[in-house]
């Protein structure tokens, strides 16, 4: 397997995002088919696992799941979104059970905007709180991002902000938002244009590159990634042709994603741009994000795939 395996623990959550992606359903898992699919896990001889919701701290055996999958050699991380984990001694729990890496969504560095995307006007004090938390306990922060309407036009000021407040937060992830997926369809509003956070994008990638930083970009076309398509995550996956197992706790039940759910829909424009083979395309194209936005690039196909080759970050 090599790879990161994905689980749902729980389809419950503390905030209400106007886009999220995995919506309470009222399910939490079982311990049993939890541990079974830890131990499914382990024998794939997966890299790790990430614990994932919903709002997987709502979990209330979280901690012995965590300590259960360092035991069965597989390092766990969590993606959460940093509300319960402002409580000191529960992030300090979770750290004594083996957790050394969690994913915090942070949408937003000015609060009232994150209060709004998150409806939740605590979101951003908490956040503030769990990231000091994390950096006392010894655990490794990531930030993730969605793209969207509301923050398109400061995503530089927000990895500017964290990273000059808690040096050790070291990875940045954008996805661009997903305009299908449940809450995000009824909030058509969010949906940027590409033009929209193209300067700020750019701006903010170049700022963590330029601080030894590193990042991923999810859901955009490599001509809005500047000089950067090799930490295009949908690239990074077709040249190395990776995959990865993810349990939902819905019908999906577990599923396999392949090289099929890294490629989206291209323009015939996108047949003159050098990077076409490497590019996943546009996601949701002419229904949410205009083709019309696209334009070839002419970077050197051998060069990108050399960089994601030689990039171990």
């Amino acid at each position: 397997m090599a790879e990161l395996a994905y689980l749902q623990v729980a389809r419950v959550c503390n905030q209400q995002c106007l886009f999220c992606s995995n919506p309470e359903n009222g399910r939490v898992i079982s311990w049993e088919e939890a541990v079974s699919l830890v131990d499914s896990f382990a024998a794939q001889k997966a890299v790790g696992v990430i614990l994932t919701g919903g709002e997987p701290t709502l979990f209330a055996r979280l901690p012995e799941l965590v300590a259960y999958a360092r035991k069965k050699g597989l390092p766990p991380r969590l993606i959460t979104n940093g509300q319960l984990c402002a409580k000191a001694g529960f992030l300090r729990e979770l750290a004594a059970a083996g957790l050394e890496h969690m994913h915090v969504s942070v949408h937003s560095i000015k609060p009232e905007v994150q209060a709004r995307l998150t409806g939740n006007p605590k979101s951003l004090p908490n956040i503030l709180k769990t990231l000091e938390n994390a950096g006392r306990a010894g655990v490794r922060v990531d930030i993730n991002t969605v793209i969207n309407s509301e923050n398109a036009d400061h995503l530089s000021l927000n990895v500017r902000a964290l990273a000059g407040r808690f040096p050790f937060v070291r990875h940045f992830v954008w996805n661009n938002l997903d305009p299908m997926m449940n809450r995000a369809s009824l909030n058509p509003a969010l949906v940027p244009k590409l033009r929209s956070f193209e300067v700020e994008l750019h701006k903010a990638m170049t700022w963590l590159e330029a601080a030894g930083l590193t990042f991923r970009v999810e859901r955009v076309p490599l001509c809005f990634m500047s000089e950067f398509p090799h930490r295009s995550t949908e690239t990074r996956k077709l040249v190395k042709d990776e995959s990865r197992e993810i349990y939902f706790l819905d019908e999906k039940g577990l599923r396999r994603q392949n090289k099929s759910a890294w490629t989206y829909e291209k323009p015939p424009r996108c047949r003159e741009c050098s990077l076409e083979s490497l590019c996943a395309g546009l996601y949701q194209m002419g229904v949410y994000y205009s083709p019309e936005e696209l334009c070839p690039v002419f970077t050197p196909a051998e060069r990108v795939r050399a960089a994601v080759k030689g990039d171990g970050s």
